[in-house]
């Protein structure tokens, strides 16, 4: 037969009185009879542990998130792109700087491997390479559009502009989130699979698309401290 351990509370069999728990009630008085080691080990290592109803983390969601990004001003920040075509064996890289003016204006100087300028603001894009300059309408070019405002609707914590044109998964933590992007419509997800937008806070580190034709497009994104944006 094996050792046979009995616990009674303190002043016989009905409920004692004692401190209150960490979890609510009161605490009962337990009077060992005789306890075994292993018993012993369990009640040290709860109270080393702490108690097991502890309040529950604050849920992070997209609802946070956006309400952060939003509260951004403007910010500068450098950026390294890696295109990734079925067709090359190697990644296509560019780099360069990041700019992002509240509310709708984002501007992408590219200064390696030669310079060339996107300025989004409102509805018009303007591109810049050399002497030549043109200018779009985001409405006539939904294609590039698709792209361009995952990025600027992501940086102003716009959540019903996304979601205009996806539909969106938050996974991860405060620390450490990926916002996933579906397009929401059939001839966008025709050219996109889907959008990942990373980051820890309210700060945008990288930017994944990929293409339904296997192609994609890595953006890493490094803000640059205490160096405000400013349209020129």
């Amino acid at each position: 037969m094996g050792e046979t351990t009995t616990l009674t509370r303190a002043g016989g069999d009905g409920p004692a009185s004692g401190a209150a728990t960490d979890c609510g009630g009161p605490a009962p008085r337990i009077t060992p009879r005789r306890l075994p080691s292993r018993l012993v080990m369990a009640l040290l290592f709860a109270a080393v542990a702490g108690p097991l109803c502890s309040a529950p983390a604050a849920a992070w969601d997209i609802a946070e998130l956006m309400q952060g990004l939003a509260q951004r001003g403007a910010e500068r920040a450098t950026f390294v792109e890696r295109k990734y075509l079925a067709i090359l064996d190697q990644p296509l890289e560019s780099s360069g700087e990041l700019r992002y003016v509240p509310p709708d204006r984002l501007e992408k100087r590219t200064l390696k491997p030669q310079p060339e300028t996107a300025i989004l603001e409102r509805d018009l894009l303007t591109l810049e390479r050399g002497n030549q300059k043109r200018t779009l309408r985001l409405r006539e070019y939904p294609e590039i559009a698709v792209f361009i405002e995952s990025i600027r609707g992501t940086l102003a914590g716009d959540r019903k502009a996304l979601e205009r044109v996806y539909r969106l998964e938050l996974h991860g933590g405060k620390e450490r989130w990926t916002l996933v992007m579906f397009p929401s419509e059939a001839k966008l997800a025709a050219m996109v699979l889907r959008i990942d937008v990373t980051g820890t806070g309210d700060r945008v580190r990288g930017i994944e698309i990929l293409q339904a034709d296997g192609d994609r497009s890595v953006l890493s994104v490094e803000r640059v401290a205490g160096a405000a944006a400013a349209p020129k």
